[in-house]
Order: structure tokens, then C-alpha cells, then sequence
């Protein structure tokens, strides 16, 4: 098939587009590279011996979605663009509101003009807000408790009521955890621009000397080691995730959701020993009070993609570590050379 990714330069997207070519799918990337780079894809393009066409341009611009659509006859599309910073959606949630849901609409509107109607939409987690016991299971009520987990909510709310009054539309809400790693390749992985929001790129950036040290919130948590307990999922597992999706969806209209995780809880400090294993020696770290909002655990029931999609994770903690490492320490300032 020809898959048209939004995002496709960004961290999952990038790791997805490779799985797609991979697959023998051809790809077309529509993104504005606001905070991201095309050295990914053409890094891409040197892994799977085959490029993908890349398209700048951004969702909220409808003129240029509809160039895309008229000029390149796609048969799906995998949607990863927005803006994704929970702090940052909380002091700027119209810039939030209008970046996800605007674009998305504007991307569902011209895929309807052009008969294009199955999407694999990355949501996340942040969906199942603080009211659900763990695991999460993907018939709770969801209620994010932050404008960009709201985004993801709203969107997801939109393509339910498009495949319910559509039955032409074949759509995948894939909730994830915390992708991390990259590559094993050491060629792509997650390079964010300014202070990281995450705690893993934040460690490799204390790892490689541009952080002095990692602040963790919160060491009196009632988890095993007092820190909090997340879901990782390794990065290339996320991917192979999407394409999973992408081909059950092909043929299967209507609306389906996957959690997509490892099912089970890693702690911030566990994270870290194992980065430090990964590295060779100590880091140096300092616990805090916790941030407002934090949740003390939660993880994935991933087992409804293991039933629907014969997908499930293959990473240990450790892989997600030293595939970090390779790359972070093959590119000290991530794509940017100098």
C-alpha cells in the first residue's frame, strides 16, 4: 500500500516509517518539522535502501493537505503529528486545541474528499486520566486530566463518531505508554529540542554531558523503590505496533482499539540503574518533590493487541537502554552535526 504519515519525521515516526518500508509499503511524510528533522528520513532512507517521498507542510494549511492528496493516490494514512508536551498544553492549551484538532480535521476532510478512509491514529495513554484502577483495559471510561491528553481524547471522539456514521471507515486508536530506545542501528532515534520532557532522553542527555544531573519527583511514591512506575515499550516494538494495525484494519471497517504496551510497571529509578549498566557507571541524580498531576504507577493490559494483532512486546529494559545509548552517544547533539 501507500501510506501517507504526518509526523513522519519525528521520533515514532520516524522508527515507523523505516517499518513500512521495511513491510514493502511505500511511504509519503507530511510534516512541518517544528520539532523535528529530515536528517531523519534521510537516515531512513540509508537503512531501508529505499526513500520515502517527504512532503514540509503543515495540517492546519488546507491547501497544501489537499497538493498532497491530489498528487499522491494513498490508500491510508498514519496520523502522528501534534504538539505532545503535557506541561507545555497546560500554560498553552489553545495553541494545543487548535494544532491537534484543527489538523486533524482538516486531515480527516481531505482524506473523505479523496476516498481515503482508514487511519491508524497514535492517541496515548494519557486518555485513561487518574480515576482508572491499573491496568489500563481499553473498555474503561477515559477522561485525560491535561489539555493534551484531552486532544487525544477529543480526536479519538471525532473518529469513533466518524466510523459510527460511516461505515466505509476503517480507523485504529493505539494508546501507548513510554516509547523509548531508538534504533539498534544507532542511526535514529529521539532527539528533542530544549530541556527533554521524558525521563529516559533526559538520562542519556545527563549521560553524554549536556545535563548536569537527573531530577527525580517524587521518592516517597508507595512503589517498591518509592519512585514512580511506568509502561516502556521499546520504540521499534511501538512501530511494528502501528504496522500490525494498519494491516488488520485494511481489511476490518469500524473502530478498533489496542493499548499498546508491555504490561507491566518499570520505576524511574530502575530506568536509571539499567541506563547506568548501558553507560558504564553512575549518573548523578537528586530526588525532588513530586510534580503536581504525576500518577504514582500505572501500566498497560496490552493483551486485546496480543489477541487482535499477534502483537506484543520483544524488548527488555535493557535492550531500550543500550539502543538509547548507542544512540545518543553516536550523536551527542542529536541530528543537529555541530
Amino acid at each position: 500500500m501507500k501510506i501517507l504519515v504526518t509526523g513522519g519525521t519525528g521520533y515514532i515516526g520516524s522508527h515507523t516509517v523505516l517499518a513500512l518500508l521495511e513491510s514493502g509499503h511505500e511511504v509519503v511524510v507530511v510534516d512541518n518539522l517544528v520539532n523535528s528533522s529530515e536528517e531523519s528520513l534521510r537516515r531512513v532512507a540509508e537503512l531501508a535502501g529505499k526513500a520515502a517521498v517527504f512532503v514540509e507542510a503543515d495540517l492546519l494549511d488546507e491547501p497544501a493537505l489537499e497538493s498532497v492528496f491530489g498528487q499522491h493516490s494513498v490508500d491510508a494514512v498514519i496520523h502522528f503529528a501534534g504538539l505532545k508536551a503535557v506541561g507545555e498544553s497546560v500554560q498553552q492549551p489553545l495553541a494545543y486545541y487548535h494544532n491537534n484538532i484543527v489538523g486533524t480535521l482538516n486531515l480527516l476532510r481531505a482524506m473523505d474528499a479523496h476516498d481515503v478512509r482508514s487511519i491508524v491514529f497514535s492517541s496515548s495513554a494519557t486518555v485513561y486520566g487518574e480515576h482508572n484502577p491499573i491496568p489500563y483495559i481499553e473498555k474503561m471510561e477515559i477522561g485525560a486530566n491535561n489539555p493534551y491528553g484531552r486532544t487525544k481524547e477529543q480526536i479519538e471522539d471525532i473518529l469513533t463518531d466518524l466510523g459510527a456514521a460511516d461505515t466505509r471507515w476503517h480507523v485504529a486508536l493505539l494508546r501507548y505508554f513510554n516509547p523509548v530506545g531508538a534504533h539498534p542501528s544507532g542511526r535514529i532515534g529521539e532527539d528533542p529540542q530544549g530541556i527533554p520532557n521524558n525521563l529516559v532522553p533526559f538520562i542519556a542527555q545527563v549521560a553524554v554531558g549536556r545535563r548536569e544531573k537527573l531530577m527525580v519527583f517524587g521518592g516517597d511514591y508507595d512503589t517498591p523503590d518509592g519512585t514512580a512506575l511506568r509502561d516502556y515499550i521499546h520504540v521499534v516494538d511501538l512501530a511494528d505496533g502501528h504496522v500490525a494495525a494498519l494491516d488488520y484494519v485494511a481489511t476490518r471497517p469500524g473502530v478498533h482499539r489496542w493499548n499498546l504496551g508491555s504490561g507491566r510497571g518499570t520505576s524511574v529509578l530502575e530506568m536509571l540503574h539499567s541506563f547506568e549498566k548501558a553507560v558504564g557507571h553512575a549518573l548523578p541524580y537528586e530526588i525532588t518533590s513530586r510534580r503536581p498531576g504525576d500518577l504514582p504507577a500505572f501500566w498497560a493490559d496490552a493483551s486485546s493487541a496480543l489477541a487482535d494483532l499477534g502483537w506484543s512486546t520483544t524488548k527488555t529494559i535493557d535492550q531500550m537502554t543500550e539502543d538509547h545509548w548507542r544512540w545518543q552517544k553516536n550523536n551527542p547533539n542529536g541530528y543537529n552535526a555541530s
